[in-house]
């Protein structure tokens, strides 16, 4: 297993050189381009517009085809986005590219996840494996955002994006050396209306709607936290990507502590988690104008939290998932979430211009208070759908004189 674990989390941080290089350079491009806040939104949204197109089919097709062979090709598409987005014009030809990042990352991250399910077994080495390739996402955004600012200041933005094009071939070659292929395991399923059968099932629906909140504020700040800290943090001797960068670099422990201490009660302390997030949102609002050290302490504790329950929101999904149907319940996971991964920069660069612009605090508090809202939706949601009395995996009790009960797995798979 941690063979297997190392591969896929190495290949996923090549994969993810691209990922956060836009963000990097949004001041730079935002200045050079002449474009407004809404408009720098959309095209940082545009990537998780390209990955939600993309991802009900190449993570549902994992059910029917070794996820290795979608991966390859994920990687093949984050290459050419990044070789498109050096090219890029202006705003229209960003969108286009950086849509086809986020298709390619749509078939990299979540097929890379099943990959790795279907050669764990039991559930607490699979929710560690899981948690330890989740918490690799962070690594991968944290190297691509660093990177892009230190080639962008040396060579400029296109040299920072055709850069980051080499790193999802050395993925693709990993995966094609050193992963040997393996058929998906046989399911008696039926192949039809499985994702809305998936959708039906209330705490697979409470964790999908929980991690698109996840998504929501996790990759607006992501998106905006760069032009942010230059705002926040004026004068700072280092600068603010990689500020930036080393914050993210807080995620993956984070990610891993979260689900370790979810063990057993999973949905109870990922709405903590949540609470959390949503009230450190409030702090950061007004936290511009602070001392410098103030606000990077600040801004570091609430991505904390948002990292917090990732990899529970994750495995908790994988768990009450059933095996047969497991890639399509993981896509409709990732194309809600990635939903709101791409209105959150959006809206929250509405809220910014909304507010008064980016020279404006009040347009940061008005775009972080827009963030706190939507972690209290996520803790709404975990509370109304996926929480459950008691172990979600047990089998209901059953009434006294009654046939007991299958497990829960067990009646989703006798129906599918």
């Amino acid at each position: 297993m941690a063979r297997v674990v190392a591969i896929l989390c190495l290949a996923e941080v090549l994969t993810m050189t691209g990922f956060s290089t836009f963000a990097a350079l949004l001041p730079v491009l935002r200045g050079e381009w002449g474009t407004s806040n809404t408009v720098a939104g959309v095209v940082s949204g545009a990537f998780f517009g390209g990955y939600m197109i993309a991802v009900p089919a190449l993570v549902s097709l994992t059910d029917r085809l070794p996820a290795r062979r979608v991966y390859l090709a994920g990687c093949v598409a984050l290459t050419a986005g990044s070789l498109a987005f050096a090219a890029a014009a202006g705003p229209l030809t960003a969108i286009v590219a950086h849509a086809l990042l986020g298709a390619g990352l749509a078939g990299t991250y979540m097929p890379g996840l099943k990959e790795l399910s279907d050669r764990t077994a039991g559930h607490s080495r699979q929710a560690r494996g899981i948690a330890f390739y989740t918490s690799t996402f962070g690594i991968g955004s944290s190297l691509s955002l660093w990177a892009a600012g230190a080639i962008q200041r040396h060579a400029g933005w296109r040299t920072a994006f055709t850069v980051s094009s080499v790193g999802p071939i050395g993925a693709a070659i990993l995966i094609a050396m050193a992963l040997p292929p393996a058929p998906p395991a046989a399911h008696p399923a039926l192949r039809r209306n499985l994702f809305r059968l998936v959708l039906r099932d209330r705490r697979i629906a409470g964790y999908i709607i929980g991690y698109a909140a996840h998504c929501w504020e996790l990759f607006a700040v992501r998106s905006w936290i760069v032009a942010f800290l230059a705002f926040a943090t004026p004068g700072a001797r280092i600068p603010a990507t990689t500020v930036a960068a080393i914050v993210n670099l807080l995620g993956p422990p984070a990610s891993i502590s979260g689900n370790e201490l979810a063990a057993g009660r999973r949905v109870r302390i990922v709405r903590v988690m949540m609470t959390a997030a949503a009230v450190l949102a409030c702090a950061t609002s007004v936290a511009a104008g602070w001392p410098v050290t103030v606000v990077i302490v600040t801004i570091s504790l609430y991505v904390l939290a948002i990292m917090a329950d990732s990899a529970a929101l994750t495995a908790g999904l994988i768990e009450v998932s059933p095996p047969e149907a497991r890639g399509t319940a993981m896509a409709a996971y990732s194309f809600f979430g990635f939903a709101g991964a791409l209105a959150g920069p959006i809206v929250f660069g509405a809220l910014l211009d909304a507010g008064g612009g980016a020279a404006v605090r009040r347009g940061w508090m008005l775009a972080f208070l827009g963030l706190a809202a939507v972690s209290v939706a996520g803790v709404v949601a975990l509370t109304t759908r996926a929480a459950q009395p008691s172990d979600p995996l047990a089998p209901p009790a059953a009434p006294a004189g009654s046939t007991p009960a299958a497990p829960p797995s067990s009646i989703r798979t006798a129906r599918w």
